[in-house]
């Protein structure tokens, strides 16, 4: 399994199920648009999607949050691309980027859990990022699927 994960050779190759490949594109999507958010909405997503009261912090303390939320976006844009690359160039990655969005995740939950945000209602981010979730586990288990991973004579003689 960690072979299917962690492949010897970075190529084009995708070896599981076509289906975890489209489920791939919508993740993609979404994590470049969710991080645009970030980066251009005046307010980062803040207040206007996550609900923290901006309006009740004072000018500064408002400043370092949409700022935080920016930045945050950046990293998010970032690996949005990496996600475009290994959709285009090196489809053998998929697995490992599904793995990346789980444990991304279950990271911001348990960060969540440990230092919660304080907000006026329910962030307009939990169903998107619930749903992008689901969609990586089952994408996770239809790319390590396969007759892809078979070795090379097995896979060539069937």
């Amino acid at each position: 399994m960690l072979k299917r994960i962690f492949p010897e050779r970075l190529d084009n190759h995708y070896r599981g199920y076509k289906l975890a490949l489209w489920f791939f594109v919508p993740i993609t999507f979404m994590k470049v648009a969710i991080s645009l958010v970030h980066v251009f909405y005046a307010d980062g997503g803040a207040q206007s999607i996550s609900t923290i009261p901006l309006d009740t912090y004072t000018s500064g303390g408002a400043q370092n949050v949409i700022a935080i939320f920016s930045r945050m976006g950046l990293d998010q844009l970032l690996l949005g691309l990496v996600f475009i690359v290994v959709l285009f160039r090196y489809r053998a990655m998929v697995p490992l980027m599904y793995v990346l969005i789980i444990v991304g995740y279950i990271g911001h939950e348990w960060i969540a859990y440990m230092k919660p945000l304080v907000t006026t209602g329910t962030s307009g981010a939990n169903f998107p990022h619930l749903a992008l979730t689901v969609l990586s586990i089952s994408g996770l288990v239809l790319s390590l699927l396969g007759k892809g991973y078979l070795p090379r004579q097995e896979s060539e003689s069937a």
